[in-house]
């Protein structure tokens, strides 16, 4: 019988305690400490109190707060972890709902609804991953988030040395999934788009085809 390697998300609607005892003890990258007042918008989002029902991102300069999901949102995350478990268990990988995520050499926080790397992914802090060490981040498109979602994220992501970037999108007439592939500086050069229900094959690293009819009727 195999053994889930997943980050299981444990806390309530209101916290965002997750628990991580099966990763890997590691000395994370240090982050430095702010003790004046904040002159980036890195040190401002450090400087913040805790949120703990709210998720804070910058995007394109833009500090963005929003509440942590919806019913529906939460119940396509919780598809993507059970559908893609498995598959990580496979790899000796580890999947994680709303995971904090720091971008490789802008340092600006991000939160994708999902996200699924090595045990070992390098750390910023004691709280976040870097972004280029992770496989593939996905995200949930909400009627509040259309264009972070579908038009920002993916050139954030690609210059953050994200190799995969997976769209679930129940907003889109008829409803989407979405696998942006090959970053580079410029964003990712292919896309490859279906409807919900359709397969969708997913490139290397992941190299699978997943079956998006999970999703549908979302």
């Amino acid at each position: 019988m195999t053994s889930r390697q997943v980050h299981r998300d444990t806390r309530t609607a209101d916290s965002v305690e997750v628990e991580s005892e099966s990763a890997p003890q590691q000395a994370p990258e240090e982050r430095p400490k702010i003790d004046r007042m904040p002159t980036t918008v890195r040190e401002f989002v450090e400087w913040l109190p805790e949120l703990p029902a709210l998720r804070v991102e910058v995007v394109n300069g833009r500090v963005i707060v929003s509440p942590r999901g919806n019913p529906r949102q939460s119940w396509i995350i919780g598809q993507l972890v059970r559908t893609l478990g498995p598959l990580a268990d496979e790899r000796d990988w580890l999947v994680w709902p709303e995971l904090d995520v720091c971008m490789a050499w802008t340092r600006e926080p991000l939160v994708p609804d999902f996200a699924m790397g090595p045990k070992d992914a390098p750390t910023w802090g004691d709280s976040e991953i870097i972004s280029n060490g992770l496989i593939m981040v996905a995200e949930v498109v909400s009627r509040s988030s259309t264009r972070e979602d579908r038009e920002d994220k993916p050139l954030i992501y690609a210059r953050g040395g994200v190799p995969l970037y997976l769209v679930v999108d129940p907003e889109a007439e008829p409803q989407t999934m979405s696998v942006w592939s090959d970053p580079t500086d410029d964003g990712y050069r292919t896309v490859t788009r279906v409807k919900m229900g359709e397969e969708l094959p997913i490139p290397e690293p992941v190299g699978a085809v997943l079956d998006t009819s999970v999703f549908a009727g979302a």
